[in-house]
């Protein structure tokens, strides 16, 4: 299931957990704020291990039903 992928631009301190975990999915833009190049890119729950490691909870996840998984 895809999830609906939020980057709170103003929180994301630039540590790039997410796209260490995740580099086709997260990608780092020329300021170092993380960016979602592909929503599908990996699989859910690497999608997850990598919000899950942001350490500000810069990124938030919805699933297809509206759901908030993270965080």
């Amino acid at each position: 299931m895809p999830y609906t992928i939020t980057i709170d631009r103003s929180l994301c301190a630039g540590y790039g957990d997410c796209v260490g975990l995740a580099p086709d999915v997260f990608h780092q833009d020329g300021d170092h704020i993380s960016v979602v190049i592909d929503p599908e890119g990996a699989a859910d729950e690497a999608i997850l291990d990598a919000a899950r490691a942001c350490p500000v909870d810069a990124i938030t996840l919805v699933d297809e039903h509206g759901d908030q998984d993270w965080p």
